[in-house]
C-alpha cells in the first residue's frame, strides 16, 4: 500500500493538463493531498499550498507522488534534484510515468540506503492470459472519448459515486496511473504486452452478481493514431453492455497530433458501437460526458442542450453536473 498523505510533485509541468495525475488525486482524493511542490516554470497550480520538502516532512506527508504526465511518460532531469532530496528525506516515491523509478541507479541507491519504497504502478503486478471473449456475469459500463484526456476517469469515478451514493453494487475499475493512484487497485493497461491486454481487463472485470457494476476507466481514443489499441482492447476485453461518450469541444486538434483534427461526437459513435458489439451484441451507448472547463458557463451549458436534443441521450459536464441522469438511463435500460 502507498502511504498516505501525499505530497504532489508538478515539476515544471508546462500546462495544467500536464499535471493531469496531480489534480486527479487532488479532486478525488482531498484528504490525503496535503499540498504541492512545483520547480521554476512550472504552469500548473492545484490550489492547494505550496511546500518545501522539508516543510511537507513536517506535517505528515509520506509520499512524494509524481503528478506529472507528459508525453512518453519519461522523467525530466530537471527533476531529480528534488527526488533525490526526498529520499534523502525519507520520503516514499510513487509514479506511473513508463521511465521506471527503479531504473534509476541514483534513486535506488537513495532509497535503500535511506529505507524508502520507490513504487512504480506502471509495473504490471500479475501475469495476464490472452483475451478469450467469453461472456461474464454481472454489468459493465465503459468510458470512451474522442481523443486522450478528455475526462474518461472523471466521468467514471462520477458514475461509480452516483451509484454508490444509491447503494447500488459497484467497483471503479482503474485502468491507468492516476485511477490506481486514487483507488489503490487496477491495472496498468498500457504496460501490458498488447496480446494480453484484452485478457488484462477480462481479468480486472471477472464474472459478478448480476446486479453489480464495474464501471471501466477509459484510456486513449480509437481516432488517436498513437494510443488506439488500449481502446480497442478495452472495448473487447471490458465487453461493455453500455458505452459513454465523453468529449472535449474547445480543443484545436488531437492531444500532441497538431496534424490530426478532433473528430466529432457523431464519428465516435458511429465507430464504436459496431465494435463493441463484436464481443458484446447488447451493447448500447447510454450517455454522453462533456468536458466544459474552458467555456463560458451559457456556452457550456447551450452545447450539453444540443447535443442532448441530438443524440437523444443524457448529456452532462459530471464535474458540474454530477451523473445522476446518466445512472438513471443505465438502470432504466
Amino acid at each position: 500500500m502507498i502511504k498516505t498523505p501525499y505530497l504532489l510533485f508538478l515539476g515544471d509541468a508546462p500546462d495544467q493538463l500536464a499535471a493531469k495525475v496531480a489534480q486527479g488525486i487532488r479532486d478525488w482524493r482531498p484528504d490525503i493531498s496535503i499540498g504541492q511542490i512545483k520547480l521554476p516554470g512550472c504552469k500548473a497550480d492545484l490550489n492547494l499550498k505550496n511546500y518545501t520538502l522539508e516543510e511537507a516532512k513536517e506535517n505528515g506527508a509520506k509520499t512524494l507522488i509524481i503528478g506529472v504526465a507528459n508525453r512518453g511518460g519519461k522523467f525530466s532531469d530537471s527533476w531529480k534534484k528534488t527526488l533525490c532530496h526526498a529520499l534523502e528525506l525519507k520520503f516514499d516515491i510513487a509514479s506511473g510515468l513508463h521511465n521506471l523509478l527503479s531504473n534509476e541507479k541514483d534513486l535506488l541507491n537513495l532509497s535503500e540506503v535511506n529505507e524508502c519504497n520507490l513504487i512504480d504502478v506502471r509495473i504490471p503486478k500479475e501475469q495476464f492470459p490472452i483475451g478469450n471473449g467469453k461472456k461474464r456475469t454481472g454489468k459493465r459500463c465503459l468510458t470512451i472519448g474522442t481523443d486522450c484526456s478528455v475526462g474518461k476517469m472523471y466521468s467514471s469515478l462520477a458514475i461509480e459515486k452516483e451509484m454508490r451514493s444509491r447503494e447500488m453494487k459497484v467497483s471503479f475499475r482503474a485502468t491507468g496511473q492516476t485511477g490506481i493512484l486514487i483507488s489503490g487497485r487496477g491495472i496498468p493497461l498500457d504496460a501490458i504486452v498488447a496480446d494480453f491486454m484484452a485478457g488484462s481487463v477480462e481479468t480486472l472485470s471477472p464474472d459478478n452478481d448480476d446486479d453489480h457494476w464495474d464501471i471501466i476507466e477509459g484510456q486513449g481514443s480509437l481516432f488517436h493514431v498513437s494510443y488506439s489499441g488500449v481502446t480497442m482492447a478495452l472495448i473487447h476485453g471490458g465487453q461493455p453492455d453500455h458505452i459513454i461518450l465523453c468529449h472535449e469541444p474547445t480543443r484545436a486538434h488531437m492531444r500532441g497530433l497538431p496534424h490530426y483534427d478532433l473528430p466529432t461526437l457523431e464519428a465516435l459513435y458511429e465507430i464504436a458501437l459496431p465494435l463493441a458489439k463484436i464481443s458484446n451484441p447488447n451493447c448500447k451507448i447510454s450517455g454522453i460526458c462533456i468536458n466544459t472547463k474552458n467555456m463560458e458557463r451559457l456556452e457550456g451549458e447551450n452545447l450539453k442542450n444540443q447535443i442532448e436534443q441530438a443524440f437523444k441521450l443524457p448529456t452532462v459536464d459530471p464535474f458540474i453536473d454530477g451523473t445522476k441522469k446518466i445512472v438513471d438511463r443505465l438502470i432504466q435500460e
